[in-house]
């Protein structure tokens, strides 16, 4: 079974930083991508950023020139810096790993961890 720790959020004024951590842990598999969604009452889910184990970042535009998306694959943890923070990016944010199995032509699979609430407000 994969697991996550996720860490980071909480409350920030407008303007404010956040920095989001996620560790995935197991035995069984690779990764080969993580990153971040997130989902504000009453909109659908939407991603924020994403890495894969080559270095290839993707971001949502609205984050484009606030946020920071790392990782470190040796221990299998993504990390997102959130800067300039608005109210508008208040959401339960939620950490993804995209996982093949450790044998020759797995299929990917995704795995989510449970979500941390940031909440942007003066």
């Amino acid at each position: 079974q994969v697991q996550f720790v996720e860490s980071g959020g909480g409350l920030v004024q407008p303007g404010g930083s956040l920095r989001l951590s996620c560790a995935a842990s197991g035995s069984g598999f690779s990764i080969t991508a993580m990153g971040w969604f997130r989902q504000a009452p009453g909109k659908q889910r939407e991603l924020v950023a994403g890495i894969t184990r080559d270095g290839i970042i993707s971001y949502a535009d609205f984050v484009k020139g606030r946020f920071t998306i790392s990782r470190d694959n040796a221990n299998n943890t993504v990390l997102l810096q959130m800067n300039t923070l608005k109210p508008e990016d208040t959401a339960v944010y939620y950490c993804y790993a995209n996982i093949r199995r450790n044998y020759e032509s797995s299929p990917q699979y995704r795995y989510w961890g449970q979500g941390t609430q940031v909440t942007v407000s003066s």
